[in-house]
């Protein structure tokens, strides 16, 4: 992942409006047999909201024996309860690739060492000493878990973590932990990054949104998950389609021929994509889905 030294610029290449970007007409059907897409910013819109058309899409997608996959920095059980008429038919991966479900069965996890993650805690602590509007959560196999009561972080963190336990000290938490997210109210590319990067070497860090920064084992990644999917499925990149809008898909777009990134992506995803789709707000992943298949 690479770090712009100038913030303001972050954005500067990004169009005011997504519109004019139309899905792509290939010259052939390809034979797809997994497509993982990434939540915010890519599947759901501005509101929030998964368009009506996808459930019908869903279906079809499973009579051709296509597996459709969530690819989020969400909490797997967030993303169960998000998808819950169709969850069994779904593989998940889950905190950015740290945990790989299907149907409430474990495919693949990459774990923090407890220590590293007790040491990153402390990071974060000494950094809310001086950025008041930093928050950490403690993502565990069984729950994610929080030590600031504050209404603001609260309600960010509730849209992420369908399971959340408050405790007196994230030190003393006893569970598998998969990553520490750290939020900000701020830029987590000016407030957070600069702290965390030097974990790059032992770590996998990885701006994940606007306001939110994720560590995590070093091997761990969107990417990674993907690759365990094709693996065990004998799938191939060729038979692979990614969507994606930001740095923690970046990883997701090597490991698909057909890789897309949102018309309302971070830059660097762009460069790293193979093709661009429409925007979020466009309803862009089940328009390109339909004209790449050939689906009416």
């Amino acid at each position: 992942m690479l770090f712009l030294s100038v913030p303001n610029s972050l954005y500067a290449t990004m169009p005011d409006k997504d519109s004019d970007v139309h899905p792509i007409r290939l010259d052939h059907v390809p034979d797809i047999r997994l497509i993982a897409c990434d939540m915010d910013g890519t599947l759901l819109d501005d509101d929030n909201a998964i368009h009506d058309d996808f459930w019908p899409l869903i279906d079809t997608l499973h009579a051709r024996g296509i597996i459709f996959c969530p690819a989020s920095g969400r909490q797997y059980y967030s993303l169960v309860e998000r998808f819950e008429p169709i969850a069994d038919e779904l593989i998940f991966i889950a905190e950015n690739g740290t945990y790989v479900m299907q149907k409430g069965l474990e495919l693949s996890s990459d774990c923090l060492a407890r220590g590293a993650a007790r040491d990153l805690i402390r990071v974060c602590r000494n950094l809310r000493l001086s950025e008041a509007d930093v928050g950490v959560v403690l993502c565990g196999k069984r729950s994610a878990y929080i030590e600031t009561n504050d209404e603001n972080f609260l309600a960010e963190v509730a849209k992420y973590y369908h399971r959340l336990e408050m405790v007196d000290d994230l030190l003393a938490v006893e569970d598998d932990i998969l990553k520490v997210a750290v939020f900000t109210f701020g830029s987590s590319e000016r407030v957070i990054y600069p702290v965390f990067e030097r974990y790059r070497t032992t770590h996998q860090v990885v701006v994940s949104g606007e306001h939110w920064l994720d560590v995590m084992a070093p091997l761990a990644n969107k990417g990674s998950g993907i690759r365990h999917i094709q693996e065990t499925l004998n799938i191939t990149r060729d038979q692979t389609m990614v969507f994606g809008d930001f740095l923690n898909d970046l990883e997701m777009m090597d490991e698909a021929t057909y890789s897309f990134a949102m018309a309302n992506a971070h830059p660097l995803l762009k460069e790293r994509a193979s093709f661009l789709s429409p925007g979020n707000a466009d309803n862009g992943v089940v328009r390109t889905i339909k004209a790449v298949l050939g689906i009416v």
